[in-house]
């Protein structure tokens, strides 16, 4: 069976094609949310404007790539997680296209989550068999900042998590402020590896649970000091790999044995993966493909439950 995932986040429009006989992704595309210049996110109804605008010509562009009409089953991300009260309207325009498509075609409709799309993708690249296993994920994007257990994509409960700003967002503040454009997490990282000092930043984390607002006063100081842009931007990376590295110490002393896997968009920084092995060699990572927004584990989720 094929089953075509779609994902609507406040990031990106984003459809794949799973072909579940061969386990395989066949097929997929993403366009990523404009954001004027300066700007620091979207609102709501402009994501819903610009998902419905682009959807149409992602559909024609996946469909030149796979033909459609092969499709047995359609998944779609309803909400941001799988708590009660998770809502984001951005997610409603991947809904209708999802129901249109599964309509029209006869086929089931899966609705699952963006966070659960996440963790399916990484532990799908990751190794596959983890899509059977009990695994601790890390979900650290410009929405979410969160070590969960998992037993496969299914979430069993929330280990550490930030009390504060997401990763992603002082990522994202920072650079903005160093002049790159919304979302900056792939030109922050480009900026870092420019850097060669040894950096050791601050952190704050309690237990599992950490605190990022405090990392983006500590780069505005940096900056205000004379510091180069490149030093500010590798400050801020490592802090966040540093925040990882103490979440994981604290999880081990409850789960010493289970496998850590990295998810969501900040964690296909080459400098944060570089950083955390180091010191946690066997904590995987997995290709920005598969790590930040996209439609794959939505789809990965869709051929799962037309299986069981």
């Amino acid at each position: 069976m094929f089953t075509l995932g779609i994902d609507t986040s406040n990031y990106a429009s984003s459809l794949a094609v799973f072909d579940a006989a061969r386990r395989t992704v066949v097929a997929d595309c993403k366009r990523f949310l404009p954001v004027k210049a300066g700007g620091l996110g979207l609102r709501q109804s402009d994501a819903v404007f610009h998902h419905t605008a682009a959807l149409p010509e992602l559909l024609r562009q996946l469909g030149a790539a796979f033909p459609l009409r092969r499709v047995g089953a359609v998944g779609v991300s309803e909400k941001p997680r799988p708590a009660e009260g998770s809502y984001m309207p951005c997610f409603l325009t991947g809904v209708s296209a999802a129901q249109g498509i599964a309509l029209a075609r006869g086929v089931p409709l899966i609705r699952t989550t963006h966070q659960q799309g996440h963790i399916a993708a990484a532990l799908f690249a990751a190794d596959s068999t983890l899509l059977e296993k009990r695994v601790l994920v890390f979900h650290i994007s410009g929405g979410t900042t969160e070590l969960l257990l998992c037993e496969g994509a299914r979430i069993l409960r929330r280990i550490g998590a930030s009390t504060d700003l997401y990763a992603g967002q002082a990522v994202d503040r920072i650079g903005v402020r160093l002049g790159f454009a919304f979302p900056a997490g792939a030109e922050l990282s480009r900026l870092a590896a420019q850097c060669g000092e040894d950096i050791r930043p601050k952190v704050s984390v309690k237990g599992a649970d950490c605190s990022f607002s405090g990392l983006e006063n500590q780069c505005a100081a940096l900056l205000k000091r004379g510091e180069p842009p490149a030093y500010v931007a590798k400050y801020c990376l490592l802090a966040v790999a540093r925040t990882v590295l103490q979440m994981i110490r604290a999880a081990r002393a409850e789960e010493p044995d289970t496998p850590v896997v990295c998810a969501g968009g900040v964690m296909s920084s080459d400098l944060i993966r570089a950083a955390v092995q180091k010191e946690e060699p066997e904590a995987m990572f997995v290709p920005g493909k598969y790590a930040s927004d996209n439609a794959i584990g939505v789809a990965i989720l869709a051929a799962r439950a037309c299986a069981e």
